[in-house]
C-alpha cells in the first residue's frame, strides 16, 4: 500500500515556473514506478511525465518536452515535477501516481495509487 500527497501547485503568470512535490509512504519507494498526469476543466486526465522506479529513464508528453522535468529521491520518498516557461494550457489539476514494477505505464488504468491532486493554474 503506497500514499501519495502532492503539494506545490499554485497560481503563476505564463512564463512561470513551479515545482510540484509528490511524497510517497512506505519503505519501497524505488519498487514503483511514479508518473504524474493532469487534468483539465472539460478534458480527460493525460499522462504529464513518467519516471522509471531507479529514476534512471523517463517519459514526457510531447506539449510539456524541453519545459518540464520529472525526477525523484527515493532517499525522501519523493518525486518532483519541475515546470518551467508554463502556459496557460498547463492549467489543471495535477496528480501523481504510482505503480508496482520498475517500469512506468503510459496507460492510467495501470496505476494503483494516486494521489488528491493539486491545482496548477497559470493565466496570460
Amino acid at each position: 500500500q503506497v500514499q501519495l500527497v502532492e503539494s506545490g501547485g499554485g497560481w503563476v503568470q505564463a512564463g512561470g515556473s513551479l515545482r510540484l512535490s509528490c511524497a510517497a509512504s512506505g519503505r519501497t519507494f524505488n519498487g514503483y514506478a511514479m508518473a504524474w498526469f493532469r487534468q483539465a476543466p472539460g478534458k480527460e486526465r493525460e499522462l504529464v511525465a513518467a519516471v522509471t522506479g531507479g529514476g534512471g529513464n523517463s517519459w514526457y508528453a510531447d506539449s510539456v518536452k524541453g519545459r518540464f522535468t520529472i525526477s525523484r529521491d527515493n532517499a525522501k520518498n519523493t518525486m518532483y515535477l519541475q515546470m518551467n516557461t508554463l502556459k496557460p494550457e498547463d492549467t489543471a489539476v495535477y496528480y501523481c501516481a504510482a505503480r508496482p514494477g520498475s517500469w512506468y505505464a503510459v496507460n492510467q488504468k495501470d496505476y494503483a495509487y494516486w494521489g488528491q491532486g493539486t491545482q496548477v493554474t497559470v493565466s496570460s
